[in-house]
């Protein structure tokens, strides 16, 4: 029942375009076990070290959310199909290999490839890839019957495709994880997942596990049979305690009462007795499950218009060619981002002006960057550095973001409107929220030509509000470069 709460409740984080959900459970993203690592949070990867060597991989069966997916779509499998699962050996040298070649990676600062692999972030990809879409057209069903009732309860949110490349590994990623579960269960988290692997060999050595009392076996194979990691070896009564996830479905399939989530020197009762640290398997669950949150928690603690006056189809904006991309204020670094960020798609969810995106270059797959066709980053949002359990982007103030330089203006004399048109414009300058913008004369000496933008570099933040805001289609006239060093101003 908790392992269903904490998947909804992640779910909902990617989910929540008003990111006001953030508050009250942005600790789930945060006590993820390689966002924590990246994130050098001591304090959550030992509680899950603790947790592991005491009651097994309770973190896979429970808090992880693509542990807990593939449990659910293994539910409905096993509607079809009851007794589904057989013991197999495990396949140490796929597991063990995926591991180094994840740790190579995550060394030599290849992100695509840990970014694929990372649990958390996977399900992240999917939920913000094919949920959130279907969650925000029933937002925007129900403001549409909310506004012909004189409510404004809902407003619409624009659903856009924010990268085809991510979108299409996400929508991947589901239908080969779907496969896996509906078939054999937590294939992928006994063959592929680094963390999974990490932890079963932590889990070898925990304290609680399933034990089978070999007096009361009679070999019926029902707790095989329905073990979805495939790691009970009835033959010869043993569990592979590096691939058990903790789920407790032998034990509730056993009517002999031959196994039982205890010690493994612990002796067992008689035969027709309950052991006296035994219960049900549903106190079981709620035992592990309740212990797991109570420890967390405790360790934790609009859209834009699309015509012109109504009157004249406004041309879309396309990216500008930046020799350096942007990442997020508190990011720090555009190095530091790529060695923490997971690809999970957290702060993409929540960022309210559209301006973070998964990355379509190949070294930074999947990883946001910043871009400003759709709106710029407002001054008065932190919202992304909130949600960030990773470390990528470092919690920041509004006063550290507005004095922060991520970026700096370019001027693109061709694309400007004063001197393509004749127009007088200035939207630039006006909306320059640092100040970095002074309109002069376009014409040295005669004060009364059309004005064109002049760009103080050392006070701008890169915003990208003049980018944003510039009339001029389908590139702007002024367009903001990234920072490799973020600086303060």
């Amino acid at each position: 029942m908790l392992a269903t709460l904490f998947f909804i409740a992640v779910t909902l984080l990617f989910l929540d375009f008003t990111g006001t959900l953030h508050a009250w459970l942005g600790w789930l993203a945060k006590i993820q076990f390689l966002p924590a690592v990246l994130a050098l949070n001591v304090g959550v990867v030992l509680f899950l070290v603790l947790l592991t060597l005491g009651l097994g991989r309770v973190y896979c069966s429970v808090i992880c959310p693509l542990g807990v997916f593939q449990d659910i779509v293994a539910w409905f499998g096993k509607k079809v199909k009851k007794n589904r699962y057989a013991y197999s050996p495990a396949k140490s040298w796929l597991r063990y290999g995926m591991l180094a070649l994840f740790v190579i990676a995550l060394i030599a600062g290849i992100g695509s490839f840990v970014a694929l692999l990372a649990p958390y972030s996977s399900y992240g990809r999917i939920a913000s890839n094919l949920f959130a879409p279907l969650y925000q057209w029933g937002n925007n069903l129900l403001a549409y019957f909310a506004e012909r009732a004189d409510s404004y309860t809902f407003y619409r949110t624009e659903v856009w495709l924010k990268s085809l490349p991510t979108f299409i590994i996400a929508a991947l990623t589901f239908v080969i994880l779907a496969i896996l579960a509906w078939k054999n269960g937590r294939t992928y988290c006994n063959t592929v997942c680094p963390v999974g692997t990490i932890l079963g060999v932590l889990a070898r050595y925990s304290w609680l596990k399933p034990v089978i009392d070999t007096n009361k076996c009679v070999n019926c194979k029902l707790c095989a049979r329905n073990c979805k990691a495939a790691c009970i070896d009835i033959k010869n009564h043993r569990i592979d305690y590096t691939r058990c996830v903790a789920c407790m479905d032998c034990i509730g399939k056993c009517h002999k009462e031959a196994i039982t989530y205890a010690h493994p020197a612990k002796k067992t009762a008689p035969a027709g007795q309950t052991p006296s640290g035994a219960q049900t398997n549903n106190a079981r669950r709620t035992f592990l499950t309740a212990t797991a949150m109570a420890v967390s928690a405790a360790a934790l603690k609009a859209q834009e218009k699309k015509v012109d006056g109504g009157l004249a189809v406004i041309e879309d904006k396309k990216i500008p060619n930046r020799a350096t991309r942007i990442v997020p204020p508190g990011a720090t670094s555009i190095r530091n981002f790529a060695q923490h960020c997971t690809a999970c798609q957290l702060c993409v969810s929540v960022c309210p002006n559209g301006v973070l995106r998964p990355s379509t270059d190949l070294q930074n797959l999947m990883q946001p960057e910043m871009s400003y066709e759709r709106g710029y980053c407002r001054p008065e949002c932190v919202k992304c550095s909130e949600v960030c359990p990773a470390g990528a982007i470092r919690p920041i103030t509004l006063a550290d973001k507005s004095a922060t330089q991520i970026g700096h203006a370019v001027w693109v004399r061709e694309n400007c409107v004063p001197l393509t048109d004749g127009q007088p414009c200035g939207n630039c300058a006006r909306h320059c929220p640092a100040g970095a913008i002074t309109m002069i004369p376009s014409e040295p000496g005669n004060p009364d030509s059309l004005q064109i933008p002049a760009i103080n570099t050392e006070r701008c933040i890169g915003c990208g509000a003049c980018e944003n805001l510039c009339p001029a289609r389908p590139f702007s006239a002024i367009y903001v470069e990234g920072c490799e060093m973020h600086r303060e101003i």
